[in-house]
């Protein structure tokens, strides 16, 4: 008999965010067997696995941390992918409440900075400039939009896939060996975030 991790696609980490339905609507649509759980078994079990996040860096890191979910996430060798603030949590620091993270990826979250033409948090609709292949980002367009919800940004770096501009240049998506993050919304994102989403299932399982 099929274990329950294996008889999904992904397995939603339960981190407590607002947008866990919306994005296993997303799947949904895209005809992928998903399950939320917070269970560190079923997490390590599963063929892929998506974090995401709405919120507040030391909140979420709290609740990973009370879940015994630190070590877990940091272990996987499947294909994980971070979503918004599920993104910045791959990262070692945020200066969200000066938060250490799960450290999976080098770096520093930082706020974005003000201004009178962009205010923070910066939301709307935005393009990604691609900077070097990534699977996620296969088939997408220069010209395609994504939804964008956010008042901190991971720093461009190495593992830096597609950037965004609001003011400075950040970290629109990253990959890194079998972690993936987009600071975007795929599920609010329409075709083009449906893409990526599609894109992130349809990568090997280790």
């Amino acid at each position: 008999m099929a274990s329950a991790a294996s008889a999904v696609d992904v397995v939603i980490v339960d981190s407590g965010g607002a947008n866990l339905a919306s994005l296993r609507f997303a799947l949904d649509r895209l005809g992928a067997r998903s399950r939320v759980s917070a269970d560190p078994g079923v997490i390590a079990a599963a063929p892929r696995v998506l974090l995401p996040g709405v919120g507040a860096a030391p909140a979420a890191m709290a609740r990973l941390r009370a879940l015994s979910l630190i070590e877990t996430l940091g272990g996987l060798q499947q294909p994980l992918l971070g979503i918004c603030l599920g993104m910045q949590l791959l990262y070692s620091h945020s200066a969200e409440g000066d938060t250490p993270c799960l450290g999976l990826l080098p770096g520093r979250v930082e706020p974005l900075t003000a201004t009178p033409s962009r205010p923070v948090p910066h939301m709307g609709w935005n393009t990604c400039r691609v900077q070097q292949p990534d699977p996620l980002l296969r088939d997408i367009a220069a010209s395609d939009y994504f939804y964008f919800v956010h008042g901190f940004a991971a720093p461009v770096g190495t593992a830096s896939s597609a950037l965004t501009d609001y003011g400075q240049p950040f970290s629109a998506a990253v990959w890194h060996r079998n972690l993936h993050g987009v600071q975007f919304h795929p599920e609010r994102s329409s075709h083009a975030g449906a893409r990526v989403l599609r894109n992130f299932l349809a990568l090997p399982c280790s």
